[in-house]
Formats: structure tokens, C-alpha cells, sequence
């Protein structure tokens, strides 16, 4: 079938998971592929998406119809089901839409309308992507579901303190940022002031060109929460160029304040949750042996 992973996801994989687990699912990946195509009645290939996510193999599809679309293959600790979850309750308002395939559902495999995954908002310039990435967050932020299986922002990050503490203890020259960025924490969860839906994970280059809408966003890690926490991700966007910059920390302060102010969001909790989330990001990254990355989101952490 032509459906071999891209090296990105295999890479990836080991990195989250490790390389064994990485490579049981991987080993898989052929049987679950065939029987998921099997259950689609009468998908056919036309090939992976490439270089594609980090974690999921994504198979662009024809249905019987001759409809595009495209074909999302998780590992359940990914939370696929959630993520469909959060998908069929957008129902396309900013994010791209989950076809109806039942047959599907025992698969864990997930049918989308098919976008254009080889232009996201990250090919715009920088203050245009902002721009869009914002209006296309704000839709997103909607009131969840009677009876919803979402996790908290409270519950999250209380999984990912421990990595962080782990991470000062056993490099003490992290320790006072891990402390500032675990403080701003227990301080936002003890005042929370709503429960909305969010993406999760949201970032430039999980928003994508679509026919429907100019912009529609993929590969939500949904919880509810409050809005500072997800458009704290989007702040961090493109780190890689902040850090390069000789104007790097005082941009970095700018957006937050710049996108706080946009999306009507308390600066102050924006800038809380964005050091956590860098701090957090950075700390996990040097777990994951991905020491560059790890480094760049702590320097960008110590600007704040």
C-alpha cells in the first residue's frame, strides 16, 4: 500500500515513548493501517502525508465517492477517542472536520476532510501568522460537552510537575526556574476563572489551508480550562527564531502582552502560564534526549 511511517513519526515516537514501545506500535502499524482502509468501505491510497506529526500516521484517502480525505492512525496513548471527541463537538467551527464513518470507530482510526497539510500558517510572515493563529484559537474556545471525558488544565499540569521536579533534581542549575514556573502554577489553579474547551496543543503549524475556511486547526490535545493556557503555546511559536534574534526577550514580552490584549486575556495569567508551559516543554525535552530543543525553551523561560 505504499503507507511506510515517515521518519519524523519514527523518530518521534521513540522520543515520547520510548524506542521499544515506539516499535511495537510501529510494528503494528501495517495491520492496523490494512484493517482501518478494510473498515473504511472502500477507501482507496493515494499516499502518507509527509514529512507529517509526531504522532500519527496520516494516509490522504479517496471514499467511495471519489471525496477527499484523510486518514489519522494514533496509538491509544495518544487519546484518539478524545481527540474525536473534541473534533465532533467543534463540528468544523475552526477545526477541521471528522466525517461520519462509523465503521471506523472500533479502529480507533479517525476520517477527516482533507486539508491542505502542505500549507500551514507557518509559511505566512510572522506578525500575519499571529494574526490568523489568533482568530482561528478564538473559535475554539466554546463551552464542552454534557458529560465530557476531558482532563483539567488543574490535572495536566499536576502530571507534569513531577517531570519538572525530577528535571531540577537532577540538574540543580534548573531548579529556581523549575520553582518560578511551578509557583506561577499552584497560584493560576487555585484561581482559575473558567472551564472552557481547548485545543491543547495549539501552535502555527497545527493550523492548516482548508476549501471550507481559510484556516482550520488539527490534532487537538483536548482539555478544559481557562484561555490563558492554551494561547500560552501560541506565544512560544517559531522560539527557534525569538532566540536567534538580538531583540529576543523584548519581543517575547511583546507578544504576551500583544496577544493578551487581542484575545481579551489577563496579561498576567498569560505570562504565568507561558512560563510554565516553556519551563515544562524545556524540561521534557532534555528527558527525551533533545537537548537543542530543551535548552531553546529554557532560555526563552529565563526572558520572562
Amino acid at each position: 500500500m505504499g503507507c511506510e511511517p515517515p521518519q519524523r513519526l519514527v523518530r518521534a515516537l521513540g522520543e515520547m515513548y520510548g524506542d521499544a514501545a515506539a516499535a511495537d506500535w510501529l510494528d503494528a502499524l501495517p495491520a492496523l493501517t490494512e484493517q482501518a482502509l478494510t473498515a473504511g468501505d472502500g477507501l482507496t491510497v493515494e499516499r502518507v502525508a509527509a514529512p507529517g506529526g509526531r504522532s500519527s500516521l496520516v494516509v490522504l484517502v479517496r471514499r467511495a465517492d471519489g471525496t477527499p480525505a484523510a486518514l489519522k492512525i494514533a496509538p491509544p496513548v495518544a487519546g484518539p477517542e478524545l481527540e474525536r471527541a473534541a473534533l465532533e463537538h467543534w463540528n468544523g467551527w475552526g477545526a477541521v472536520r471528522p466525517l461520519d464513518a462509523p465503521e471506523l470507530d472500533a479502529s480507533g482510526a479517525l476520517l477527516l476532510e482533507r486539508l491542505h497539510h502542505e500549507v500551514s500558517l507557518r509559511s505566512l510572515p510572522e506578525a500575519k501568522a499571529l494574526l490568523e493563529a489568533a482568530g482561528t484559537l478564538r473559535r475554539l474556545w466554546v463551552e464542552p460537552p454534557a458529560g465530557h471525558a476531558f482532563e483539567s488544565v488543574a490535572g495536566r499540569t499536576d502530571r507534569q510537575s513531577s517531570g519538572m521536579r525530577a528535571a531540577a533534581e537532577a540538574d540543580p542549575e534548573l531548579a529556581p526556574l523549575v520553582d518560578a514556573a511551578l509557583a506561577a502554577r499552584a497560584e493560576l489553579v487555585e484561581g482559575s476563572p473558567e472551564l472552557l474547551l481547548l485545543h491543547g496543543n495549539f501552535r502555527q503549524s497545527k493550523v492548516f489551508s482548508g476549501e471550507r475556511a481559510p484556516w482550520l486547526t488539527v490534532g487537538p490535545e483536548p482539555l478544559v480550562g481557562e484561555r490563558a493556557y492554551d494561547l500560552a503555546r501560541l506565544v512560544r511559536d517559531r522560539v527557534e527564531d525569538l532566540i536567534a534574534s538580538p531583540g529576543g526577550p523584548v519581543t517575547a514580552r511583546r507578544r504576551v502582552k500583544r496577544l493578551a490584549e487581542s484575545l481579551e486575556v489577563e496579561q498576567a495569567r498569560l505570562h504565568g502560564w507561558t512560563l510554565f508551559r516553556a519551563v515544562e516543554s524545556g524540561t521534557r525535552a532534555l528527558a527525551e534526549g533533545r537537548r537543542q530543543m530543551g535548552e531553546i525553551n529554557l532560555e526563552f523561560a529565563g526572558w520572562l
